[in-house]
């Protein structure tokens, strides 16, 4: 068993009990021997009660992020607050000695906001494991696997659905994407967002709205988006030797070889339980502390998968009219849904 990590968590409130689920770090966090939980933020004295309820009494409370940092100087931070607080807590967290950073889905409400957090996590080689947990799934791994290795030959194009939103959950299809293409770097985006005219004032919708975008690669592949045809994120990817589809989230595919022939389908492998990527993303992140190396979704993979929705949202405001990245304005604020003790 190796070092024996301090890991501070900010913004708690899907974490108030052990049973694993999507966004629970706490209980991915307790089941690896090598990280333990000495303490938590949150805004709210009756959720930092109810979370000292569930993992101890000796994991210490704060209601200042600042005093945590200094008292306890956690070996990692785990950010589980709203993402209008991340660049500065990421920012602050680095500059205090912190060793390796989880962060949740979405980096940050600004391009400005993401460029600072991760040039903080850059210059002081900090790693960061961005919570798009698709990149620890085996499903996803296996598939990203098999599309490298050939499955559908030069890779021409994919076609991915049910995008819900742009920014809060935009980043996960985003980042699948760009994981199952091989991550080339995006180099344009051109798109439009939905037209929400009909929503009442207060709808949710207005605040992080769907859309619809290509987003041209290096190498010149494209990928285009779209919030149809699924509820789930599901893919059809061509190459110049055949087809892959993925449907249902990676649980299910099909390879066309020949398009006389039907398809066949694929055996893929699936993760078991209820957060099945939750302890993958945590020992990845302990792994790259201890290596000084990288984990499966850092500060690379984070900025391309933030800034493709950002982009959107810019070529939307000129027409359509083709985005070159890095996008050249940074300052569009989106601040999305709201999260939990703000």
């Amino acid at each position: 068993m190796g070092q024996t990590r301090r890991v501070a968590i900010a913004g708690c409130h899907r974490m108030l009990d052990r049973r694993p689920a999507n966004h629970n770090f706490a209980t991915a966090f307790d089941a690896v021997p090598e990280t333990e939980i000495v303490a938590v933020f949150d805004l709210g004295s009756e959720t930092r009660q109810e979370f000292t309820d569930c993992w101890g009494d000796k994991v210490a409370a704060y209601d200042s992020f600042e005093s945590m940092l200094q008292q306890e100087k956690p070996d990692i931070l785990c950010i589980a607050t709203s993402q209008k607080m991340h660049a500065d807590q990421i920012q602050q967290a680095v500059e205090s000695g912190v060793r390796g950073i989880l962060c949740d889905k979405p980096l940050a409400t600004s391009l400005t906001e993401a460029d600072r957090l991760l040039d903080a996590c850059r210059a002081a080689g900090v790693p960061l494991a961005l919570g798009l947990d698709r990149r620890w799934l085996v499903s996803y791994r296996r598939l990203a696997e098999l599309l490298r290795d050939g499955i559908v030959g030069r890779l021409q194009s994919l076609i991915i659905y049910g995008i819900p939103n742009l920014i809060n959950h935009g980043c996960h299809w985003y980042d699948a994407a760009l994981h199952l293409a091989g991550d080339p770097e995006p180099q344009w985006v051109s798109g439009f967002v939905e037209d929400l005219s009909a929503e009442p004032p207060g709808s949710r919708r207005r605040l992080d709205p769907t859309g619809r975008c290509i987003v041209g690669l290096e190498g010149g592949v494209h990928l285009y988006f779209t919030p149809g045809g699924s509820r789930r994120p599901s893919f059809d990817v061509s190459g110049d030797q055949g087809r892959l589809t993925i449907m249902d989230d990676g649980l299910q595919a099909w390879q066309w070889q020949d398009s006389d022939a039907p398809p066949q389908p694929l055996a893929i492998p699936q993760s078991e339980g209820d957060f099945p990527s939750g302890v993958a993303i945590v020992n990845d992140l302990v792994d790259a502390i201890a290596s000084g190396g990288r984990t499966a979704c850092d500060v690379e993979e984070a900025r391309r998968a933030t800034e493709i929705g950002f982009a959107v949202h810019l070529s939307h405001a000129r027409q359509g009219a083709r985005v070159d990245l890095p996008a050249a304005d940074r300052e569009l604020s989106i601040p999305s849904f709201p999260w939990g003790n703000e």
